[in-house]
């Protein structure tokens, strides 16, 4: 704490003793001789010397009453007490992963949707066949997913088919959902991507394809919603590998770059 600033010291008293007053002559006459005597001057008297100046010891500060202590000027005042502002803990610093190859693709069982809206059956299968060899037929994987003539709704529903398929929790879903789309998004996909397929897993992504940012051969004039998979990165150019169960132009695979991918899946979002 702060100390209270003295309220100063009692000033030192002098005190000064006066002057003699000076002598006064003597004024007797002489009896016997009847001629004036002169009068003498008066001897002036010695001065006394000036008492020395006695100081008074300095004085402690008395105590002051809180009343007191409110009618002091502020700078007299203790200053209270800074509390030092409490340390931001930094956020934990995300995992990184190098990736172990320079390209790499996994091997895949491919097929093409059998209707125009089993993309999310036919992504999931192949996305599975990177693990498993024991696939479902694409109207089994429908009817598990609860996909309807409108498609199926979300990215989680994928996800939660997997995991039950293949057992554990070894797919998990990120939910863009339409967040404006930041360069760590980006960087999230790109991490997840490489960690996935250096592990033999391919992910599923949900896409919101409009036309002036569309995968090859798609149709121009059409916003397609639809489900890919994701099998493979390379990594000197940052691009990804799609296996797209639409077989737009006969086209089974392409590679799109990282930024047109998360534009692609940055309405809807991922399973991984």
């Amino acid at each position: 704490m702060p100390a209270v600033l003295p309220l100063g010291l009692a000033a030192a008293s002098l005190s000064v003793v006066a002057l003699a007053n000076a002598e006064s002559p003597e004024d007797g006459a002489n009896a016997t001789a009847p001629k004036p005597v002169a009068a003498s001057a008066p001897a002036p008297a010695a001065p006394k010397a000036l008492a020395p100046a006695q100081q008074q010891a300095p004085q402690s500060a008395p105590a002051i009453s809180p009343a007191q202590a409110n009618e002091l000027p502020a700078a007299a005042k203790a200053a209270p007490e800074k509390k030092a502002a409490p340390k931001k803990e930094a956020a934990p610093k995300k995992e990184e992963f190098a990736p172990k190859e320079a390209v790499k693709s996994l091997p895949i069982n491919y097929e093409a949707q059998v209707t125009g809206y089993w993309c999310g059956p036919a992504a999931t299968r192949i996305a599975m066949s990177s693990q498993t060899q024991d696939l479902p037929d694409q109207a089994a994987l429908a009817s598990a997913l609860g996909t309807t003539t409108n498609g199926t709704d979300h990215i989680r529903q994928v996800t939660d088919f997997l995991n039950n398929a293949l057992g554990g929790e070894k797919y998990k879903t990120v939910d863009w959902g339409g967040k404006p789309l930041t360069d760590e998004m980006k960087q999230q996909l790109w991490q997840d991507t490489v960690k996935d397929v250096d592990e033999g897993k391919a992910l599923v992504a949900n896409i919101v394809a409009a036309p002036g940012n569309q995968p090859p051969n798609y149709p121009s004039s059409q916003t397609i919603y639809h489900y890919v998979s994701i099998v493979g990165y390379d990594a000197p150019n940052q691009k990804v590998q799609i296996a797209d169960p639409a077989n737009f132009g006969g086209q089974t695979t392409y590679w799109l770059s990282l930024d047109q991918a998360a534009s692609l899946i940055q309405p809807k979002g991922y399973s991984h």
